[in-house]
């Protein structure tokens, strides 16, 4: 679940906006509920091998301003816009995970998985375009057009690779290694008004984690990992400026009866989106693949801090793992 409100003094003499004035305060997005479901089940076929599936719903996001703060801009025109470019977007990332494990002897297992992935996007803001008629240098309004194509879905294959290390059955290891995962959503945005409506490349990044464990008491066990995340690598989130994470994690797990395991998490990682100063509001240098049009640094920026703002750093999880029968548990 998640809640998007965006606090900030916007100046609206920005390329994807209409309104020439400054908006302060605080508005709420009218998309503020998305759901991350996870489901795995787990087949013990003997003491080395274990069969499995997990569905994760890996993210889920979005914002809707179309109906913040609107006015009538120019005054007496009977058009109506706001400081937010009516900006509307949601996106959701599940991953199917058929996946085996290997016991190699008392100390290292070893498992991978297939990561069968399914993608929607959609991407609505209020473009614009703005010229300087009469030598003021303040641009005015030349045209307005609405950008969004629609919800665009896509597939998208990768894979992940891990080993496990037990030190005695007492202190745990392990290193986790999850490949990227290209995905393009076709007919998804109109950057430059011509009425086509583009592609976009988004690749979901590769991770790399590594982690301990130790089990002081039978029925209880705490961890601790690192993960990497390469933002910065993956085509479209790295073109819109994100920078890579180091997520840190701790978690426990206490088994009340034999069959019943229940689990908390919490984990940090700062956000991929990070402050910037003194950003170009003039030159169009960046690509985002594939749109037609070049953006600025500031329109970059502008369309993270509104479009989706990926600014929570602290997440609590909770959970629990079922053991019906000796060679078959749930997640």
């Amino acid at each position: 679940m998640s809640r998007r409100e965006l606090r900030s003094p916007i100046s609206t003499h920005a390329a994807t906006s209409t309104v020439k004035s400054t908006t302060n305060g605080k508005v709420k997005s009218d998309a503020d509920t998305f759901m991350v479901p996870e489901v795995g089940i787990v087949h013990k076929v003997n003491e080395r091998l274990a069969l499995g599936i997990g569905a994760f719903g890996v993210s889920g996001m979005g914002v809707d301003f179309r109906d913040k703060d609107l006015m009538e801009n120019p005054p007496g025109s009977g058009y109506y816009t706001n400081a937010l470019s009516k900006m509307h977007t949601t996106f959701q990332f599940m991953r199917l995970t058929p996946a085996v494990a290997y016991k190699i002897n008392e100390m290292i297992a070893i498992g991978a998985a297939l990561h069968i992935a399914w993608g929607s996007l959609d991407m609505g803001a209020e473009m614009c375009e703005f010229e300087d008629n009469d030598g003021d240098g303040l641009p005015s309004v030349k045209r307005c057009w609405n950008a969004s194509g629609g919800q665009s879905q896509d597939f998208g294959l990768g894979a992940s690779v891990g080993v496990a290390v037990n030190f005695g059955d007492f202190i745990y290891g392990g290193l986790y290694y999850q490949s990227p995962v290209s995905m393009k959503y076709e007919n998804v945005f109109d950057s430059n008004g011509d009425g086509r409506y583009e592609d976009m490349k988004l690749e979901q990044p590769q991770e790399f984690a590594i982690g301990i464990g130790v089990k002081p008491l039978e029925n209880l066990k705490f961890g601790f990992d690192v993960r990497w995340i390469d933002w910065s690598g993956a085509d479209g989130y790295g073109d819109f400026g994100w920078e890579d994470q180091w997520v840190f994690a701790v978690g426990t797990e206490y088994k009340p009866i034999d069959n019943l395991a229940l689990r908390i998490g919490w984990n940090y990682g700062k956000t991929p989106i990070r402050d910037k100063d003194n950003l170009d509001p003039m030159n169009p240098k960046n690509s985002i693949p594939n749109f037609e049009r070049r953006f600025t640094d500031f329109e970059v920026y502008w369309f993270n801090l509104v479009g989706f703002p990926a600014i929570a750093e602290h997440h609590l999880t909770l959970g629990l793992n079922w053991k019906i029968t000796p060679n078959f548990d749930i997640d």
